[in-house]
């Protein structure tokens, strides 16, 4: 089951450059083949607050956008909690400093790696680093 990466559900939920390619590619997915992680949750808001900072989003189209994941999230996708193994990989994908990965990207490969899970995203860097690493990954 694929488990997608918050950049991927930023993309179908707010204005973006391949907004309706994702959200074509999600209307074809089965709701319960569709994973996220309680991560995925934390960091949905906080780009959706940084897209209102950034004019990219007025509040209004935010709640709407943040009711729509919430939603999503409830009764379509299956919900992986975060564990303490999973902050643990996270950190050793974080420790290859030449990668250019951030924490929270690192945070989704830890869970993606902990539970045999495949990681479909729009970032590349985090994508490469999975690769290199040997979690499944591919890139959108």
């Amino acid at each position: 089951m694929p488990y997608l990466d918050t950049s991927l559900l930023v993309a179908a939920l707010t204005p973006e450059r391949r907004t309706a390619e994702v959200q074509r590619w999600l209307a074809k997915q089965k709701p319960d083949d569709l994973v996220i992680s309680d991560w995925t949750v934390t960091e949905f808001s906080a780009a959706l607050s940084m897209k209102v900072r950034s004019r990219q989003l007025d509040p209004e189209s935010r709640s709407d956008a943040l009711a729509l994941f919430t939603r999503l999230a409830r009764e379509t996708f299956s919900v992986l909690p975060v564990a303490r193994e999973d902050f643990r990989e996270a950190s050793r994908l974080a420790d290859l400093h030449e990668s250019g990965l951030r924490a929270g990207d690192a945070l989704h490969l830890g869970v993606v790696a902990n539970h045999g899970e495949r990681l479909l995203s729009l970032d590349r860097v985090q994508v490469e680093v999975a690769v290199a690493a040997g979690i499944s990954a591919r890139l959108f």
